[in-house]
């Protein structure tokens, strides 16, 4: 299987490559290739992947967005795909990977948000931001699939927020697989970079169109400037043929807050790789998720920080609710370099198991090289709280509605951390459908 796959990619590539060749991003392309020949596809053997074999879904042939004559997507699919409060936000569509400026509206100005082809950017007057900035997260990541993106860089973005500037609207992305003739590997590429004192809101779902199977290999990379706020979330509620791996490669250069929140629901299997690097002293950084799964869903929460300076702290809380037959990984790590002193880090993880067949593997895990830092971490896998829904029960509340109640408030404040009213709302009802009792 391999040689095939290494036949397959190899004339992708090549037949890109022919396309776009001899600039930055064809060059970042060329590496990329090498590492992919190098890595593989990942298997459960690489103690990364230990939980989660993805080597099935290579099994087939995949349509990549540069082999696509057209886009077959309408106005009208999009509706379908849209996340509340779109009206006042900065709609960006990714089409198979690709981003697609006919099917995205942009309603910040211009000396609030740019956002250019990734090609445009590299050659253009951010050049040498994208030349000192994009593809920083392969050092980090080295696995096969992210080289593998690397390879195929096509139609992706650059985004930048100016200095000094709030984008008065958020910006959404919607990333939709057209697997509705062929099986799809869809795999966006974007980097944003935000100035000094700029802020930004930024909301990603994604979408599946047919009955095909679909395979989203995404990498953003972020990088937040002085005093730049910024404000992630995902939503992953996807269909059960859709899987997914994606890097959210954050990089806090200058001291800055980050908040994200990932939200993951429905899907194939599910790898979600959020990597933050702490470069300069004083970052402050927050990550939340919640995993509320049922079926034969698989989500593996692989989860990162990188403290480079001193006087840091962060914050990370990650929560999940696991029923049927679904499985989940969080694997969670916190490093303090030497120079990190007086680092306040914190690593959080805690499972609800619904039935006997679900299942959890959880790792967090600390690798501390200063010598005067606050650091913690722990993880809780068990059942519902026996106690609370006796206390519900003997108040007249029946069972189902009872569990339903307790399962809700302890999602909530995970939930909760979301800033944007229309997204935090429209998340809560999400899990209050699943939870609720028909």
């Amino acid at each position: 299987m391999e040689a095939i796959q290494t036949n397959y990619f190899n004339d992708k590539f090549n037949r890109l490559q022919s396309m776009q060749n001899g600039n930055f991003i064809g060059h970042i392309r060329k590496e990329g290739f090498k590492a992919f020949n190098k890595n593989g596809i990942p298997t459960i053997k690489n103690e990364e992947w230990k939980y989660t074999g993805i080597s099935n879904l290579f099994k087939k042939e995949y349509l990549l967005a540069e082999d696509e004559a057209k886009n077959n997507i309408t106005p009208e699919d999009i509706d379908a795909c849209r996340l509340p409060g779109f009206e006042e936000a900065n709609e960006l569509v990714f089409i198979n990977g690709k981003y697609a400026p006919e099917l995205s509206v942009i309603r910040s100005s211009q000396s609030e948000f740019e956002i250019l082809p990734l090609e445009e950017a590299a050659g253009g007057k951010y050049k040498d931001i994208v030349q000192n900035h994009f593809n920083k997260s392969s050092d980090v990541v080295k696995d096969g699939l992210q080289a593998l993106n690397t390879s195929f860089i096509y139609g992706g973005v650059f985004m930048y927020v100016h200095k000094n500037k709030e984008a008065e609207h958020p910006v959404y992305l919607y990333h939709i697989a057209d697997a509705r003739e062929n099986h799809v590997l869809v795999q966006p590429r974007s980097l944003i970079y935000t100035e000094a004192n700029a802020s930004l809101h930024l909301a990603e779902t994604f979408a599946t169109m047919g009955s095909m199977d679909s395979f989203t290999n995404g990498v953003m990379e972020i990088v937040a400037g002085t005093d730049a706020r910024i404000e992630y979330y995902k939503i992953q509620n996807d269909v059960a043929q859709a899987s997914q791996v994606s890097t959210t490669h954050i990089r806090q250069i200058g001291k800055s807050f980050v908040n994200t929140v990932v939200i993951s629901l429905n899907g194939g299997m599910i790898r979600n790789n959020m990597n933050l690097v702490l470069e300069a002293a004083y970052n402050e950084a927050h990550m939340y998720g919640l995993y509320l799964l049922k079926g034969h869903t698989h989500v593996d929460n692989h989860t990162m920080v990188d403290n480079r300076e001193p006087n840091c702290f962060s914050n990370e809380y990650y929560k999940g609710i696991l029923d049927e037959y679904s499985s989940g990984v969080f694997n969670g790590k916190i490093f303090v370099r030497p120079d990190a002193q007086k680092t306040n880090a914190y690593q959080s993880n805690k499972n609800i198991l619904l039935s006997d067949e679900a299942s959890i593997n959880t790792k967090p895990q600390l690798e501390i090289f200063a010598d005067d830092v606050k650091c913690s971490h722990g993880c809780t896998v068990g059942q519902l709280d026996e106690e609370a829904l006796f206390y519900l029960r003997s108040r007249g509340i029946s069972e189902e509605h009872a569990k339903s109640m307790l399962l809700n408030a302890f999602a909530s404040d995970v939930v909760q951390q979301i800033k944007l009213d229309p997204l935090r709302d429209y998340a809560g009802q999400l899990i209050t459908n699943r939870l609720s009792i028909n």
